[in-house]
């Protein structure tokens, strides 16, 4: 099921402020779902993205720019490991 989550839902599962959702928002490493619309909706994958932002934020005490930083990053690298896991499966299997 689809499920949209308010910025408010946002704050509770990821520990982030209202303030700093919005900045990473800003730039970039998190897109509403209609960033004109007056109450913003993220979609559901978007869960883990912040989950994983409020940790990178307690640990590393990274500011918001660094934090999209950090999450653009991982972003391409599961991108990376995706595209290489797609090419492998296409590669002859070798019998021992």
């Amino acid at each position: 099921a689809h499920h949209e989550y308010s910025i408010a839902e946002l704050e509770q599962c990821s520990g982030l402020s209202e303030a700093e959702l919005r900045e990473l928002a800003d730039y970039g490493a998190l897109v509403p779902n209609d960033p004109r619309a007056a109450q913003w909706t993220f979609s559901g994958d978007i869960v883990v993205t912040v989950q994983t932002a409020g940790r990178l934020r307690a640990d590393l005490d990274l500011d918001p720019q660094a934090l999209a930083l950090a999450l653009t990053l991982l972003k391409r690298i599961h991108e990376l490991e995706a595209q290489i896991g797609d090419l492998r499966a296409q590669l002859p299997r070798r019998h021992a």
